[in-house]
């Protein structure tokens, strides 16, 4: 069985959508991008992930930043790597705004961002590692990671960092053995009340 990677395209979009979707979700009920935009109709969820995969303001959410990879040409995992200085909170809320939330989105993403965490300026961040059903264990994941940290290396960075919830077992588990480390943890009140989730927790890799 072959994985290729390859750069998301923009039409791409479908596929980013039901992947940042389940990724947001992580075995929860709801999920960021549920209390984003405000329902857990997934149909309406995925056309508002597509839109936002594509916006001109260039999020950590935006095609380019992904990673695809395929077997025998259907897509079948992600993986998303940004820099934190550009694709910032105030870029996301632009993006957001793009595909019709209200001004007040930054508000509702308070939520988010008050889980502080020590993320390094100088760090690639990386997102939405996902895999669909029926394709785990065979190697997308670690393919993609093996891929993104080579043109990561390619680039100039040296440390790549990623970001999951305090209780995310298999996550946690997956980072680890493709070398990342945890090196700091939060709790946040308000987290809790909206997902469940005790908190963030920060896992780092050099490489």
């Amino acid at each position: 069985m072959s994985i290729k990677i390859r750069q998301a395209k923009v039409e791409d979009a479908p596929f980013l959508a039901q992947m940042m979707l389940q990724s947001s979700r992580a075995d929860k009920k709801g999920g960021l991008f549920d209390l984003i935009f405000e329902t857990n109709d997934d149909k309406e969820l995925l056309e508002k992930l597509e839109k936002l995969a594509q916006t001109e303001a260039k999020s950590h959410c935006n095609y380019r930043n992904f990673l695809i990879a395929e077997i025998d040409n259907q897509s079948v995992g992600t993986l998303c790597s940004y820099e934190p200085r550009k694709a910032t909170k105030e870029v996301f809320v632009k993006a957001l705004e793009e595909v019709g939330c209200s001004n007040d989105i930054a508000n509702t993403l308070e939520v988010l961002y008050s889980c502080k965490l020590d993320v390094s300026r100088t760090a690639l961040m990386f997102d939405f590692m996902e895999e669909l059903d029926g394709f785990i264990d065979v190697g997308i994941l670690k393919a993609l990671m093996q891929k993104s940290l080579l043109t990561a290396r390619l680039r100039g960075y040296s440390i790549a960092q990623t970001i999951i919830e305090i209780g995310s077992l298999e996550s946690e588990l997956l980072y680890k053995k493709l070398g990342f480390s945890v090196i700091d943890e939060t709790e946040c009140e308000s987290y809790k009340e909206t997902f469940g989730r005790n908190g963030l927790k920060l896992l780092s890799i050099t490489f």
